[in-house]
């Protein structure tokens, strides 16, 4: 949420935290791990999926679970909801923040 304009004019937000139901997570497998470390030098330790529907931004994102802070990163994988039967259709990375 915007809140103001620095001295640039840029604007300046305010960070909300949104809870989204229904995330399911998971502990990302060794080679998704392999592969990310290979590709982008970042080390996945959970995969999100996200239910369909969502709108959220999921991209560089901080995000709260299990009592900690965790960072989501990548570009989120998505697919085709009338292909996919169960109720989730996108999975996010994340790494420990902090």
């Amino acid at each position: 949420m915007e809140v103001g304009r620095d001295p640039f004019n840029n604007p300046i937000y305010e960070e909300q935290e949104i809870e989204v139901e229904d995330v399911l997570v998971a502990p990302t497998s060794s080679d998704d791990v392999v592969n990310e470390m290979s590709l982008s030098g970042r080390k996945a330790v959970y995969t999100l999926a996200i239910p369909k529907g969502d709108m959220h931004d999921w991209e560089e994102k901080e995000v709260l679970f299990f009592g900690k802070r965790w960072k989501a990163f990548g570009i989120p994988l998505e697919g085709m909801d009338h292909l996919i039967p169960l109720k989730w259709n996108k999975k996010v990375m994340v790494e420990r923040y902090e």
